[in-house]
């Protein structure tokens, strides 16, 4: 396995629809009162897929959908989102909801059912309001513009303050390839994985079986490394196609540039994934944590997910108070195996703990290192070669607020 030596290069635009041969469109319909909550992504020609869903046992009516697309169509060609409401918890006739929705989208654009992914976010336990669905997918018009992948975007937020949105290029047998993502989520965010949507799209020619795999051991380093509150949501769900149009050979594991492949999507991912973690409800910091030296990456980056996800950690950041004893106490119990006496910790770039022991620091320093918009925490504990990252936010007054009249 090697590389061309080509980057991967951003693309300013943060397209969706970047990548060759996809369009996209947002509207209100009316589920939510007056916000954007209908959305369409499409590719020119049937897709190979890849899809990753939360873990929750409960699990809503659009996962059932998806997941047969997923794992038995294995070719996706459009993805209809709704916010505003979850679709879960609602039993038969969710479910049912789910298949309409799927046909409605594939009648709307002349394609098989089997072909359409379902994904839907917002209030749990409430029967999807189907009339506005059936009339948003009548009059609906996808498109390749910018305004048109922005619509998307706007169409699949919640708590959401920002939208979420990257894209990159590299070159593949003499081929531009990009990829492009999209992402809405800002609460519930424990993945494995969250109250959070993702959807990627790119014009690489990849198989369906290879694209699974890169995806789900990618999640593993991104959408599975961040947390906000600790919760799991019902309708986590990240979607990948991939269209072939950009005209390179087959990509796998043994083509010679599979790493510019690989590298472009887990870039797309790590940024979707940290745009997750710095939106989160009522945050004002993205707080990254560095874990070296574990027994292996799986406990290097539990360990970073058990500080990052540390409600005492979370708020000393808030609160710019440098109390290093709230790290040290989360590795401990995080399960990973540490050596008390081998670990070393770092706030920004000071010294906190070394070799176990206490280092003197300066209050006024730290404060300035806590009051950055992005705190970054290193732990390093020389038992093995374990390396690992996992990103947060800090908790604060806002989070309590927004959460506590969430459904008013």
């Amino acid at each position: 396995m090697g590389t061309t030596g080509y980057e991967l290069k951003r693309i300013s635009s943060n397209n969706i629809v970047s990548p060759k041969g996809f369009k996209t469109a947002g509207i209100h319909c009316g589920i939510k009162h007056k916000k954007k909550d209908l959305a369409l992504l499409v590719s020119e020609v049937p897709a190979s897929v890849a899809g990753v869903f939360t873990t929750n046992a409960v699990q809503a009516a659009p996962l059932k959908v998806t997941k047969e697309v997923v794992y038995n169509t294995k070719k996706m060609q459009a993805i209809f989102v709704n916010s505003g409401n979850a679709n879960a918890c609602t039993g038969k006739q969710g479910i049912a909801d789910a298949y309409e929705m799927q046909q409605l989208a594939a009648t709307k654009l002349g394609i098989d059912p089997s072909l359409v992914g379902i994904a839907s976010t917002g209030v749990i336990g409430e029967l999807m309001k189907m009339d506005p669905v059936r009339k948003g997918i009548e009059i609906i018009e996808i498109g390749q513009s910018l305004e048109n992948a922005i619509d998307f975007s706007q169409a699949i937020m919640t708590t959401d303050t920002v939208m979420k949105n990257t894209a990159y290029s590299t070159v593949i047998d003499g081929k531009e390839v990009q990829i492009a993502g999209t992402a809405k989520g800002s609460g519930m965010i424990e993945p494995n994985m969250a109250t959070m949507l993702g959807f990627i799209t790119t014009d690489a020619n990849i198989e369906s079986e290879e694209l699974q795999k890169a995806l789900s051991e990618i999640t593993n380093k991104t959408f599975n490394a961040i947390t906000v509150d600790g919760d799991t949501s019902t309708n986590d769900t990240v979607l990948v196609m991939a269209n072939g149009l950009a005209g390179n050979e087959p990509l796998s594991p043994l083509h010679p540039e599979w790493e510019n492949f690989y590298n472009v999507l887990k870039a797309v991912c790590e940024d979707l994934a940290k745009s997750i973690a710095r939106d989160g409800e009522g945050a004002t910091k993205l707080i990254e944590v560095e874990v070296e030296g574990a027994i292996s990456d799986e406990e290097a980056i539990k360990i970073a997910k058990t500080v990052v996800g540390s409600p005492l950690v979370k708020t000393a950041v808030f609160g710019c108070d440098a109390n290093w004893g709230r790290i040290i106490a989360a590795v401990g119990y995080s399960g990973a195996t540490v050596d008390p006496e081998k670990i070393t910790i770092k706030i920004g770039n000071a010294l906190m703990v070394e070799h176990g022991e206490p280092v003197p620091f300066s209050e006024e320093e730290l404060i300035q290192i806590l009051k950055a918009n992005e705190v970054k925490i290193y732990v390093s504990l020389e038992q093995g070669n374990g390396h690992g990252f996992a990103w947060g936010c800090d908790l604060t007054y806002d989070y309590v607020q927004i959460n506590a009249s969430y459904r008013s």
